[in-house]
C-alpha cells in the first residue's frame, strides 16, 4: 500500500473524523469553534489535505477513497452544525440572563419637544378662520413708517409714532420701524390682492411697552381684515362673536366699548369678563385684583369699520366697497383660556408653564 493510500484508509480517515470532534467538543465558546473549524474544515484541515491526494490513489481505488471521505466530511459538518448550535442557545441564555431588565422598575422618559404655546394659539385662530374661507397673510417685521402708520391714518403728529412708543430702526431718517402691529399686513393685502378681501395676519409685533402682568414689548397678534361689498359692523360682531365661542366657550361674556381708532370709524374695543376675579373684585377694596385693576373686564382687543381714507390710500373705491377690521393679542388671548394671571410666564421659558396648560392650550 502506497503512503497516499494508507492516509486515505478507514482508520486514517476515522482518526481524522475522532480529532475534529473531539476539539469541536472542547470548545467552549463560539470564538473557541471558530478556531478549531478553521483547523478541522478549513484549505488546510486533514480532510481536505487528504481528499487532494485522492488524484494519485490507482482507478479503483479512488472511487472508494472518495466515498469513504464524503462520509466523513459529512460527519464532521454535522458534528460542527450541532455544536455551533449548542453554544449559540447556551450564550443566548447568559446573555438573557445577564441583560433582564425588569419591565416593572419605574423609569424616566426624556421629555417630548413640542411648539410653543403662543405658536400653536396663533395656528389655531388662523385655523378658525381658514375653516370660514378666509387666508392667513404674512409681512415684514421691520416695516415702512408710511405702510405702518401713513396709510392706517395715523398723523405726523399722533404720539405713537415718537420715540417713545415705537422702535426705530437706525438710522432713523430710513423711516423703518419695527411694525407696532400687524396692520401694515392688511395695507399690503389691500394694495396686491383682488377685491374682495378677506384676510387675517398674526405675526409678532414690538412696542416700547412695560414688562408687567398684561405687557410686554415683544409679543404676538392676529388681526383680520375684510373688504367687500355693503359690510357693516353687524358683520364685525358676528365675526368676533363666533371668534370668542371658538377660543373660550358658548358661554363666554364679551361686550363692545366704543373707542377711538384712527383707522376704523366707527371703532370699539372688545372686553372679556376678568378670568381671575370674574368681575367679584369690582367695589370690594378687600379683594382687589392686579389683573384687571379691580375692573371686572379686560381689554381683549379693537375693532371697527376701516375708515375710507385707509381705503381711499390703498386705492379702493369708498363708494362701492366698505371693510371691517379687528385685532388682540395672542399672549392674552392665552391668558383666558388658561386662566395664567401672568404674561411674563409666557416669555421666561420656563418648561412648567407649557406644562401647566389645559386642554386645547397647545
Amino acid at each position: 500500500m502506497s503512503g497516499e493510500q494508507a492516509e486515505l484508509s478507514q482508520s486514517a480517515i476515522d482518526e481524522m473524523v475522532a480529532g475534529a470532534l473531539a476539539a469541536f467538543a472542547a470548545a467552549g465558546s463560539s470564538a473557541e469553534l471558530k478556531a478549531v473549524r478553521l483547523a478541522h474544515t478549513g484549505d488546510k484541515a486533514p480532510l481536505a489535505l487528504a481528499n487532494r491526494a485522492i488524484g494519485s490513489i490507482p482507478g479503483p481505488e479512488r472511487k472508494e477513497a472518495g466515498q469513504r471521505l464524503g462520509v466523513a466530511r459529512g460527519q464532521v459538518a454535522a458534528a460542527l452544525a450541532a455544536r455551533e448550535a449548542e453554544i449559540g442557545a447556551a450564550e443566548l441564555e447568559r446573555q438573557l440572563l445577564t441583560e433582564r431588565v425588569d419591565v416593572t422598575l419605574p423609569v424616566e422618559l426624556a421629555p417630548e419637544g413640542a411648539r410653543h404655546p403662543i405658536t400653536a394659539l396663533m395656528d389655531l385662530m388662523g385655523d378658525v378662520f381658514t375653516a370660514m374661507g378666509w387666508e392667513i397673510a404674512e409681512g415684514p417685521e421691520a416695516e415702512g413708517e408710511w405702510l405702518n402708520f401713513d396709510a392706517l391714518n395715523i398723523g405726523p403728529d399722533h404720539p405713537a409714532r415718537g420715540t417713545t412708543d415705537t422702535l426705530f430702526v437706525d438710522p432713523i431718517e430710513q423711516h423703518i420701524v419695527m411694525r407696532t402691529h400687524t396692520s401694515p399686513v392688511q395695507i399690503r393685502s389691500m394694495l396686491d390682492r383682488e377685491l374682495p378681501i378677506y384676510v387675517v395676519c398674526p405675526g409678532k409685533v414690538y412696542r416700547a411697552d412695560e414688562f408687567d402682568a398684561t405687557h410686554v414689548p415683544v409679543f404676538h397678534q392676529i388681526e383680520g381684515l375684510c373688504v367687500d361689498k355693503g359690510i357693516s359692523l353687524a358683520h364685525l360682531k358676528g365675526t368676533l362673536d363666533h371668534l370668542a365661542r371658538s377660543m373660550f366657550g358658548d358661554d363666554i361674556e364679551t361686550r363692545m366699548r366704543p373707542h377711538y381708532f384712527p383707522f376704523t370709524e366707527p371703532s370699539a374695543e372688545v372686553d372679556l369678563k376678568c378670568f381671575v376675579c370674574r368681575g367679584a373684585s369690582v367695589g370690594n377694596p378687600d379683594a382687589p385684583c392686579r389683573t384687571c385693576k379691580s375692573q371686572g373686564w379686560i381689554e381683549w382687543g379693537g375693532c371697527g369699520v376701516v375708515n375710507p381714507r385707509v381705503l381711499a390710500a390703498c386705492g379702493i373705491d369708498t363708494d362701492t366697497y366698505s371693510g371691517f377690521a379687528f385685532g388682540m393679542g395672542i399672549e392674552r388671548t392665552l391668558m383666558f383660556r388658561n386662566n395664567a394671571a401672568d404674561m411674563r410666564d409666557m416669555v421666561e421659558g420656563d418648561v412648567r408653564f407649557s406644562r401647566s396648560l389645559k386642554g386645547m392650550a397647545r
